[in-house]
């Protein structure tokens, strides 16, 4: 499942992304027009600032705005950054992998089979969705 967290983050790149002339947005105005926490929403923009996805402007006509271009930010580097493993069972993970402790064979286990079908399918939607994708539609 999602993280409100992982959600709220993709919902406020993506008002960054459709934002004319990729000026500084207050926070509250990302909080107003997406209905997000005002606290919640600037840990999340302060995470994503620190990655490098953001930059910040203080004072008068300050805010945060893109340090990328939109197409050039996958949801994999998002998805990763906001949520951790994509793989829902660390032995399919291709940057956080361990192994599980109840597996003697992970070649055998049906789990784990199916898990990086999951794994596999789910990186392929995120390598080809950019934020511009999102912001477009």
């Amino acid at each position: 499942m999602l993280s409100k967290k992982t959600k709220y983050g993709i919902k406020a790149l993506t008002f960054l992304a459709r934002q004319e002339g990729n000026l500084p947005v207050r926070i509250a105005t990302i909080s107003e027009n997406e209905n997000i926490s005002l606290k919640f929403l600037e840990s999340i923009l302060l995470t994503l600032r620190k990655n490098g996805f953001l930059g910040s402007k203080k004072g008068q006509g300050g805010g945060y705005y893109l340090l990328k271009k939109a197409e050039d930010i996958k949801m994999t580097e998002v998805m990763r950054i906001l949520e951790g493993p994509i793989a829902m069972v660390p032995c399919v993970s291709l940057n956080f992998y361990e192994k599980c402790d109840d597996c003697p064979d992970e070649s055998k286990c049906s789990v784990h089979n199916l898990m990086i079908k999951v794994r596999d399918n789910t990186l392929n939607v995120f390598r080809n969705t950019t934020l511009a994708d999102l912001a477009n539609q």
